[in-house]
């Protein structure tokens, strides 16, 4: 019988990494020292695919490290492990590296594109964009895979316009191309587009047929919109007409279509007919709901229990806790408003910090809730000042009910507390810095209450500026007063 050799490990380690099979990798791994192969450069490019594919980044990076000679592969495959597990900043630090020795291809730049996507810098992705312009010399199936990539990425920096204009400028299209200008229009509120080209994908034929990935897609845009019936009959269209058994992540959406549009009961009937356990998501999006649509606070206080049971996470204790006092707060309970908050203090459970960026010349800014630590935070609380004395100007009022946490029974400080949100304070930071009418770009980790909404409307108007703002679910476009997802998120 024939022994393994260097041929042989690359396509065992390329099957290992489709199954995401650690285990089995690592006793492959074994096979590679025992062999004496450890010095090959191509067994070790699939070794750093095993383990990047399967997020074991310290294990990847020690076989990088430890190669003697590396190809472009090696480069591209540590590059690509990094972006998948989140390391952006160190994915464009080794892209900087690797370009000493190496000129990248397109499965390079496919993952800087995607580092840039991350660190939602479109600074970065444009500069991409250009380097790629720079080099137009690829194939048509990896200028599709790249066309695909920069779709992705301008619509996740918050430029749709851009995404648009890459897509309707192929020439051919996989499923992917399609997939990605739908989320892209639907995370950006723009329902009506997002089914439209869902239609002419559909009558095009290419050879496309939509997947579990373009369903999830749907579902959002009908979400971010309010299209429940349109939303039930995509869901249903999935399973009858293309056999797609609907995942934990298609009931998420059509759960909280449902839920958020008022139909709490119709929304639990589908939770308790799941063939799945629901996760900490899809009771979130219950007690949300019953927060925005009144439901009782027996209701409310069932699905928070029901929350805290999952145990998936910090932050879904956390969510359960201040959803629950948004409900209590509605309800002008304010004692157990302060019963919630004693709760908190006494399990450890802290509420995630609300953090938003803005992009300004190419460095990105962090601003917390009443941060003080940024190097102009005189400027921007000065320019604080004049925005909300400008507001107040046209009959702006705060509402306290958006800060529950704070001590419910003063609204002077819930509404200093509401005035520092940390989204305040980055487009604040984006007026001095930005030219006059340049849109502000600021992306959020949570939801944007609903004070902060009316707020940036009228930011917008008075100051005669788009602004910009993700939230942890979406994309808000506000331009003179009004935002794109017309009061319904």
């Amino acid at each position: 019988m024939s022994a393994p050799d260097k041929h042989t490990f690359p396509f065992v380690l390329k099957a290992c990494a489709y199954i995401f099979g650690l285990s089995e990798g690592k006793q492959v791994h074994c096979h590679v020292v025992k062999h004496g192969l450890s010095g090959d450069v191509y067994v070790n490019n699939g070794l750093i695919h095993l383990y990047g594919s399967c997020g074991c980044l310290h294990l990847a990076q020690k076989v990088f490290n430890d190669m003697p000679e590396r190809s472009l592969v090696s480069w591209n495959s540590m590059i690509d492990a990094l972006v998948r597990v989140g390391e952006y900043d160190s994915a464009l630090e080794l892209f900087r590296q690797m370009q000493r020795s190496f000129e990248p291809d397109g499965y390079t730049m496919q993952s800087v594109l995607s580092a840039c996507a991350g660190l939602e810098s479109l600074s970065l992705g444009t500069w991409a964009h250009a380097f790629l312009l720079r080099r137009c010399d690829f194939d048509v199936a990896m200028d599709v895979l790249i066309k695909n990539s920069l779709i992705e990425m301008y619509c996740k920096c918050g430029s749709l316009r851009m995404g648009e204009q890459v897509f309707k400028g192929m020439q051919k299209r996989d499923l992917a191309s399609w997939n990605a200008m739908i989320l892209g229009f639907a995370t950006h509120g723009r329902a009506e587009e997002a089914l439209g080209c869902f239609d002419r994908m559909v009558r095009k034929g290419e050879n496309v047929k939509p997947n579990s990935v373009t369903f999830v897609a749907l579902l959002i845009a009908c979400n971010h919109r309010g299209m429940v019936n349109k939303g039930r009959q995509y869901f249903d269209m999935m399973v009858r007409d293309y056999g797609i058994e609907p995942a934990l992540e298609h009931y998420g959406c059509i759960i909280d279509l449902v839920a958020r549009a008022g139909y709490i009961t119709e929304a639990i009937d589908m939770v308790m007919s799941m063939p799945m356990k629901p996760d900490a998501v899809i009771w979130r999006s219950l007690l949300g709901a019953c927060c925005k649509k009144g439901a009782s606070v027996e209701l409310s206080e069932e699905i928070a229990t029901r929350l805290i049971e999952t145990r998936e996470d910090n932050q879904s204790s956390s969510g359960a806790y201040v959803l629950l006092s948004r409900v209590y707060a509605s309800a002008r309970r304010w004692n157990d408003v302060g019963i919630v908050r004693k709760l908190m203090t006494e399990h450890g459970i802290r509420k995630e910090p609300g953090c938003s960026s803005i992009e300004i010349n190419g460095i990105s800014h962090e601003f917390f809730a009443g941060d003080t630590s940024h190097p102009q935070t005189k400027q921007i609380y000065k320019h604080l000042k004049v925005i909300d004395d400008k507001l107040r100007s046209i009959g702006y009022l705060p509402d306290p009910s958006q800060a529950p946490l704070v001590d419910s029974t003063n609204d002077g400080s819930k509404e200093y507390s509401l005035r520092l949100h940390s989204e305040r304070l980055a487009i604040a930071f984006g007026l001095i810095s930005l030219p006059p009418q340049t849109p502000i770009r600021v992306f959020k980790n949570l939801r944007v209450c609903g004070d902060c909404h009316e707020v940036t409307k009228l930011i917008s108007k008075v100051f005669n500026t788009e602004i910009i703002v993700r939230d942890r679910v979406r994309f808000h476009h506000f331009k003179d007063g009004s935002c794109s997802c017309s009061e319904y998120w």
